[in-house]
């Protein structure tokens, strides 16, 4: 049997999830306001925009760095790697796992905000900060997405929204459709919307470190809130 098959299907069953990574896809609109913003047109959460500015780095359009691209991939990946190998080890225990996850990423966040003390957003310096900003961020959301994507709730991936939309429009009633989940996708369109707006909103009035702290805050409170609720007590 495909142990992410059962995890998924346990997933849709929880009431609990949905609001968790709807939080989750806020700070991810956060995260790339941070990255495209505050750390020189580079994506540290959607890779899939990352990819695209890599491209036109690559083309030689001044304003993208293909080094800055590059290290988010690297470091996404490695995340990635550590997010997948930590759901393999512990989603047994869900409430574990998720509190594990949250509780990592939060560190990494904090340690983001912290080398954001002194780093200058404008002049993209030092070097040496802004490299560990992109890395920090970086790593932090390819462990998001690969603990996203074990829990496989349909059209809550927390990142890319492509899909979702696709959804919104191929599934509908203009379509032929039944609108199945229609207010999931919805609300995932909202939530990363809202995240970019708060994310943009505080890097150009504060900077880095406040949404970075955020950020790392928001995970962690809204995992205790799913960890602690009734649903996840009874997964």
């Amino acid at each position: 049997m495909d142990r992410t098959a059962g995890v998924a299907h346990v997933a849709e069953r929880d009431p609990g999830l949905p609001p968790l990574l709807l939080a989750f896809t806020v700070t991810t609109g956060m995260i790339d306001a941070v990255s495209v913003l505050g750390l020189g047109r580079v994506f540290t959460a959607n890779m899939t925009g990352n990819i695209v500015f890599l491209g036109f780095a690559l083309a030689g359009v001044a304003e993208f760095s293909a080094r800055r691209s590059l290290a988010a991939l690297g470091t996404f990946i490695v995340g990635a790697v550590v997010g997948g190998s930590l759901g393999v080890r512990l989603d047994a225990n869900r409430r574990r796992w998720l509190l594990v996850v949250a509780v990592i990423e939060a560190a990494i966040l904090s340690a983001a905000a912290l080398a954001a003390g002194g780093y200058d957003s404008a002049r993209l310096a030092p070097v040496e900060r802004l490299s560990a900003l992109i890395g920090l961020t970086a790593f932090a959301m390819g462990i998001r997405n690969a603990t996203a994507r074990r829990l496989a709730v349909p059209d809550l991936t927390t990142t890319v929204l492509t899909l979702t939309l696709t959804g919104l429009g191929a599934d509908s009633s203009l379509a032929g459709g039944t609108n199945p989940r229609w207010r999931r996708r919805v609300a995932s369109v909202a939530a990363m919307l809202l995240g970019a707006i708060i994310g943009a909103f505080l890097v150009r009035s504060v900077g880095l470190v406040w949404p970075l702290a955020l950020i790392g805050a928001i995970t962690l409170v809204a995992t205790l809130a799913y960890v602690l609720g009734p649903s996840a007590a009874r997964s």
